[in-house]
């Protein structure tokens, strides 16, 4: 009985051999190469998904320098813009305040020519009315002088002893 177990055992060991044998025949002919593909498309996979993860990451560090330039460039003319608004603003204030003091003295001028001109009326208007009240006054002294005989010849005798003759 021994015998026949071991015979038993040893025509199992061959029997399950075999079936090892065939298993992995089957798995290498139908299975394997398959498995192999799959695996070997997972890492080509993995490997091209890398590689664009470093190409995205080295053209987001290109993305980001350039961001920094562009902004580095609008800093800079925002800058630029500041200082010519500035510029452009204190050459209006001062144009503003010079042609506020040209007109202002071109106001006090006409002011001043107003006022000489007023002056000059009202001194021609004052001469007048001295005149015509110096005239009024001249003929009503005369006609009193004048209305008296003996005081009209007094005046003639003084005017005549005024008057020299060459």
């Amino acid at each position: 009985m021994d015998k026949l177990i071991n015979q038993f055992e040893l025509g199992l060991f061959v029997w399950q051999v075999l079936i090892f044998v065939g298993l992995i025949f089957l798995l290498k002919k139908f299975a394997w190469k398959p498995i192999l593909d799959a695996v070997n498309d997972r890492e080509e996979g993995i490997k091209n998904a890398l590689l664009s993860a470093e190409n995205a990451r080295k053209e987001m560090q290109n993305l980001q320098a350039d961001n920094q330039r562009i902004l580095q460039e609008a800093r800079l003319e925002r800058d630029n813009m500041l200082k010519d608004a500035r510029e452009m603003k204190e050459k209006m204030v001062a144009d503003a305040k010079n042609e506020a003091q040209v007109q202002g003295l071109k106001m006090i001028e006409q002011a001043k020519a107003a006022i000489e001109g007023e002056k000059n009326a009202a001194m021609a208007e004052l001469k007048l009315q001295v005149s015509t009240l110096s005239l009024s006054i001249a003929e009503k002294l005369l006609k009193d002088e004048l209305s008296n005989k003996e005081a009209q010849t007094k005046l003639v005798v003084q005017l005549l002893g005024d008057v020299k003759l060459n």
